[in-house]
């Protein structure tokens, strides 16, 4: 599997990088571009439309306030495209939420959570794992581990309820 990082500003990459991190944990390939909507049009347009030739499976774009940069990338490419709306403005991410969420009829961008490149990241992992028995394997094994800590974490509150 292979997905794409798109972002509008240098300012969204501690958010961004979030998503790197699962990448990496998965051992799953990702390009990463810093290109805006409005300012590099050309190349957000060539990045969108080259890439099921590049072997991307789907794209992830983080951009604030006005939020263009996921549906301008689902103009450019048939590809599940994945907005992570980022808190940019005064206006804490709802902006950016508002923008992301209300795509026009036939132009779909699934959503997350304003900052929610973690998020993102495991959505375009289950995408991938869909048609890939060893990326399912690895996301189960990843939700396995996560219900272990909370019962983990749940035993050791019962413990201490019963200290007391």
């Amino acid at each position: 599997m292979k997905v794409g990082l798109v972002m509008g500003s240098d300012s969204d990459f501690p958010i961004m990088k979030k998503a790197l991190n699962v990448f990496k944990e998965f051992d799953v390939a990702c390009e990463v571009l810093l290109a805006s909507a409005h300012r590099t049009p050309a190349v957000v347009k060539d990045f969108s439309a080259g890439a099921r030739e590049r072997g991307l499976s789907c794209i992830i774009a983080g951009a604030g306030a006005a939020a263009h940069l996921p549906g301008v990338i689902a103009s450019f490419t048939t590809l599940p495209v994945i907005g992570v709306p980022i808190d940019a403005t005064s206006l804490k991410g709802m902006d950016a939420l508002l923008a992301i969420v209300q795509m026009p009829s036939g132009m779909p961008v699934a959503t997350m959570a304003i900052n929610g490149a973690k998020n993102a990241a495991l959505f375009a992992i289950q995408i991938g794992a869909a048609n890939d028995p060893t990326l399912a394997a690895k996301y189960k094994t990843y939700r396995e581990d996560m219900a272990a800590q909370v019962i983990a974490k749940n035993k050791k509150l019962q413990e201490s309820l019963e200290s007391n």
